[in-house]
């Protein structure tokens, strides 16, 4: 991989990786006199697959929910698409261009899989709720294009089988691929996936790895995640930045990242809650 320049760089199989795209600037995060993360600092750029990790306990989640708005960090800054980015609510950050899953799964079981995912376009509809209700002119000509593009999603999952289904009845594998569906469905600049392969297969985290490969070269959809499986992790990532107790041990390409002496100290050490 060539250094990053502020223009961008190449990975090792040819791939362009553009500028930065999100960059979080000294953060520090406290809960009372706790400090979940402390002092900060990494860029995610456009194009690229940027994973997180750490030990149980290091502070990975804390930081996806900063990126996501969750949190707002009481020191430091978060720069999206080269502007400084005020507190805002998750929502108003959803309208950003910014999509996640969450560790926990969290569809609504008792809707089909077709109208979870539709869950996901309510940022990009611009009828108001009366017509929405009415389900008339432009209304239903907008929802009539949202539909399409669920289908073009729910495709390129390869959940059309399941499409009618209550997402209660499905097995869990298949309940994450439709809420990767749903954060897709918002059409997201940067997609943040919190654990993407927790509690699966072999078989399922090999599809999902996959759909992740393809979501980022075919979508061309900048993504950051958190995962503990290291095997993944090494295999999808451009660039990975580690954390332990709530601070920064590394980052860089995963060769540079398995070779720190950092890392393999908090990996091989006791894994702290």
């Amino acid at each position: 991989m060539n250094a990053p320049s502020p223009d961008g760089y190449t990975t090792a199989d040819g791939r362009s990786i553009g500028p930065v795209l999100m960059e979080m600037k000294n953060i520090t995060l406290r809960f009372g006199g706790v400090k979940a993360i402390t002092d900060i600092s990494f860029d995610i750029r456009e194009g690229e697959i940027r994973a997180i990790i750490g030990p149980n306990g290091a502070g990975k989640s804390s930081m996806l929910n900063v990126i996501s708005g969750f949190y707002v960090p009481q020191e430091g800054e978060v720069w999206f698409r080269g502007a400084r980015r005020p507190a805002m609510k998750p929502f108003q950050v959803a309208r950003q261009g910014i999509a996640r899953t969450f560790q926990n799964i969290a569809l609504f079981e008792g809707m089909s899989v077709l109208d979870n995912i539709m869950t996901g376009r309510l940022t990009l509809m611009k009828s108001g709720l009366m017509a929405q209700a009415l389900w008339w002119g432009r209304a239903e000509a907008e929802e009539t294009a949202h539909r399409a593009e669920v289908e073009r999603i729910i495709d390129f999952l390869e959940i059309q089988h399941i499409r009618k289904t209550p997402v209660g009845r499905l097995p869990y594998g298949l309940k994450k691929r439709v809420e990767l569906a749903r954060a897709l469905a918002a059409e997201p600049k940067l997609l943040l996936l919190d654990e993407p392969m927790a509690g699966m297969n072999v078989e399922e985290k090999e599809d999902m790895s996959r759909f992740i490969l393809d979501v980022n070269d075919e979508f061309g959809t900048t993504i950051a995640l958190i995962e503990h499986d290291m095997g993944v992790v090494m295999d999808l990532s451009d660039r990975v930045v580690v954390m332990d107790y709530g601070k920064k041990i590394g980052d860089g390409t995963p060769d540079e990242v398995r070779s720190n002496q950092a890392v393999i100290d908090a990996y091989l050490g006791v894994a702290h809650d």
